[in-house]
């Protein structure tokens, strides 16, 4: 389809009657959207992010994503990241390069969560192992996670001799799964250890849930940390396993390399699920002795999210103060402060459920 040139003017006045027929808030910066291509100016694309309004490409964004939009044409579906809500046009700012990374790095999310195999040529080779490219981004293949026929046969441990064995694999394709990765700093650790399902098959059927373990740590990502039961079997511990009380990055609570005591919760499809807090006293059943509705208790802010404020009114327990208690977003974080403690009343208590609501009471 051939690129069309449409006035700005004509854009804009389209959003804006948008606007008046919908009150829809504009989705939040860092928000992945989709939506269609209605104009192509000078240095700017427009994309229609319905029901919030018109997008709009331009600038360093406009520079940065210059080899993708080259082949964009008036029509087109594309994803972006929203990178600004509050242009002084009205316009919302995204983002095609960003939103690019953003959804590479879903997709290796995804490749760990479900082991999936990759055949990837070796592009390099150093002393501690192999460095291979997928999608983009560059790898590192530690040595300790080759396979047998792959791995070094150095008797005497000889780093240069070593290196000399690890670089005959330049050029080879190898089957490979992201182990770990690191989004600040762009990096993707793999392995080629995966038996074959046969074999994982025999060894997952050994475990089964309440069974306690000890593993070795071998990977950490945003929703949780891999454990290694035993050679060919990895089962995760996710992220709402890891803690009774808040976590939010589950690299501070390990590193890779620890042994870690788990249990083992579940046994499906072939994967083995675990955790952490499984082996603590639940919070949640001594809470339901102390605690009920109508309750005046204290607690600290320890998160802010879209629907108001959480509080944890002892280690593990905690509850949502409501954003519509507030009237906005604005004026709740006016009231409370993150890591500071307030006056609370229970609205409402289930211990079972591990729900709780709290209402603010302001001191007088």
């Amino acid at each position: 389809m051939p690129k069309q040139i449409i006035d700005k003017e004509s854009v804009k006045e389209s959003k804006m009657s948008k606007y008046l027929d919908q009150s829809i808030l504009p989705p939040a910066k860092d928000f992945i959207v989709e939506g269609t291509v209605i104009a192509i100016a000078k240095n700017s694309i427009f994309v229609d992010l319905s029901p919030w309004g018109t997008g709009v490409i331009f600038g360093k964004e406009y520079i940065n994503a210059r080899d993708l939009v080259k082949k964009i044409n008036i029509g087109d579906k594309i994803t972006g990241k929203i990178v600004g809500n509050d242009n002084k046009e009205g316009y919302i700012e995204i983002s095609l390069k960003e939103a690019k990374q953003a959804l590479i790095w879903s997709d290796a999310e995804a490749a760990i969560r479900d082991k999936k195999v990759f055949d990837l040529p070796v592009k390099e080779a150093n002393k501690g192992g192999l460095m291979l490219v997928w999608q983009g981004i560059t790898g590192f293949l530690p040595a300790s996670q080759l396979k047998t026929e792959h791995y070094p046969r150095i008797s005497d441990g000889d780093k240069d001799r070593i290196l000399e064995e690890l670089r005959k694999l330049v050029g080879q394709k190898i089957s490979v799964a992201i182990m770990a990765i690191n989004i600040k700093e762009g990096k993707l650790i793999f392995s080629e250890k995966d038996p074959d399902a046969s074999t994982k098959e025999k060894i997952i059927d050994k475990y089964s849930p309440g069974d306690k373990l000890t593993g070795e740590v071998t990977g950490i990502v945003d929703f949780g940390i891999f454990v290694k039961i035993e050679e060919g079997l990895e089962g995760l511990i996710h992220i709402s396993e890891i803690d009774w009380g808040l976590v939010e990055d589950p690299h501070k609570f390990a590193k890779v390399g620890d042994k870690i005591k788990v249990k083992v919760i579940e046994v499906k499809d072939g994967k083995i699920s675990l955790s952490i807090k499984a082996l603590k006293e639940n919070p949640w059943v001594e809470a339901a002795k102390k605690y009920k509705k109508d309750d005046a208790v204290s607690g600290v802010v320890i998160k802010f999210n879209k629907h108001g404020a959480l509080a944890s009114i002892e280690e593990g327990v905690a509850g949502l103060v409501h954003v519509s208690e507030f009237g906005t977003e604005e004026k709740l974080r006016e009231k409370l402060e993150l890591g500071k403690t307030y006056n609370f009343k229970i609205n409402i208590f289930d211990p079972k459920e591990q729900k709780m609501a709290l209402s603010f009471v302001e001191n007088k």
